[in-house]
């Protein structure tokens, strides 16, 4: 069996060199928690071993992020810094790659103000739109990850010693991004493999539509656009190689039509929004949009998030995750986006994929609106996926071919 200090070795390099893939030669900006700075460091360290050229540090730090809220002058909420405007989209234009490493207190931001939360996305959506654009349609490298720290072990393993608790959660995020594997590099291409074969055959389908349905109350139908593609696992970069975006990731993903979710939604497990929990909620669409939604809790939260803008209240993406796959077999709530969307079919609300309809990355705003394609200044994941979920193909000529059942693939 492998050391702790082993299996986080291997664990960096794997988010080095085959999550956001450094070239030589190529800078790399690093996000990181200041809790985790010992994993930052093995992190760098991975990357110059790949050739990269720099690596250049982002700490993030929560505590100060809710203190800002809390105290901070209320003009600071609809501003932006021209510096910070510089870094993100210097570094993006000039090729860099960017990995990001979330270890978020699920109920940090529990009790903030969330008109100031939300204006504070808004503007920094608006002066990021040329890095957000650019990272959405693959040009620029980007990879998600996460290692523990104690305020999220704690949520997910509640009663347990802060010590136990921590060493829980590594061996649950270690298994997830197979690391574990005897030759973790090999597991992934293997898993990849895997993934090929069902984005092969939901490509050559071209369902036009999906239909969902479930015990939970989900009955809805979602429009696919027409030269949709499908995703999953590693996207190619422009210049010829490829990097995975999310570690772990079990989905593959589409374009959903901006105009075309009819029904209702029914959410399968919380949310964890910017540091609040928004927990058994739901939305009915009418052509796209969202004209009523619930939730028992954080609906406060859930309402400044469908008011951000007009596109905040149709969906971005849908994403098939089997029910039988190594997160969900976890049986753990994580608390935590990356891992619990990846345990659970999903959809996002707000900005689409460009990449995911045919020739998207070089189309205007108006063409890839014109295509199908949801534009917002947010996209957040929710999941929807449970033991009992059906989901149902129609192609243009209205045969329908079983997708899901049982909250598995069938094909």
């Amino acid at each position: 069996m492998r050391s702790q200090s082993e299996n986080e070795r291997l664990y960096a390099e794997l988010l080095v060199r085959v999550g956001v893939n450094v070239q030589k030669g190529q800078t790399l900006v690093l996000a990181c928690p200041v809790e985790c700075a010992e994993f930052a460091h093995r992190l760098v360290e991975e990357a110059y071993k790949a050739g990269a050229r720099e690596v250049v540090m982002r700490w993030i730090d929560e505590r100060v992020s809710r203190l800002t809220l809390d105290m901070a002058d209320d003009a600071v909420f609809d501003e932006f810094p021209e510096w910070g405007k510089a870094f993100f989209n210097g570094y993006s234009k000039d090729g860099a790659a960017f990995l990001s490493i979330v270890a978020s207190d699920p109920e940090i931001m529990k009790g903030a103000d969330p008109k100031r939360m939300s204006r504070q996305v808004k503007a920094r959506s608006s002066a990021l739109e040329y890095f957000r654009n650019r990272q959405m349609s693959n040009q620029n490298s980007w990879c998600v990850g996460s290692v523990p720290s104690i305020a999220w072990a704690r949520k997910v393993f509640p009663g347990k010693p802060d010590a136990d608790a921590m060493a829980l959660l590594w061996s649950s995020i270690f298994s997830a991004v197979r690391v574990t594997e005897d030759d973790p590099v090999h597991a992934w291409r293997d898993h990849q493999a895997a993934l090929n074969k069902r984005l092969d055959f939901l490509n050559t389908k071209q369902f036009s539509e999906l239909r969902y349905s479930n015990a939970l109350g989900t009955e809805l139908s979602v429009k696919l656009p027409k030269d949709h593609l499908w995703f999953g696992g590693g996207d190619p970069h422009p210049n010829g190689y490829v990097f995975v975006a999310n570690m772990p990731t079990e989905e593959v993903f589409t374009m959903p039509h901006s105009a075309g979710a009819n029904g209702k939604v029914v959410s399968s497990m919380p949310l964890s929004h910017n540091g609040n929990l928004i927990n058994k909620f739901w939305f009915q669409f009418k052509d796209g949009l969202v004209v009523d939604y619930g939730a028992e809790e954080g609906l406060s939260v859930l309402k400044e998030l469908m008011e951000t803008d007009g596109g905040a209240r149709r969906l971005g993406e849908v994403a098939l995750v089997p029910h039988d796959s190594p997160i969900s077999n976890q049986r753990i709530l994580f608390y935590n986006t990356l891992f619990d969307e990846n345990a659970s079919c999903h959809f996002a609300l707000g900005k689409a994929y460009p990449t995911c309809v045919k020739g998207g990355p070089d189309m205007s705003k108006e063409e890839l609106a014109a295509a199908g394609a949801n534009d917002s200044l947010v996209h957040v994941d929710f999941m929807v996926g449970s033991p009992d979920l059906s989901i149902d193909g129609v192609d243009a000529s209205g045969a329908v071919t079983p997708v899901f059942r049982a909250g598995n693939f069938v094909i």
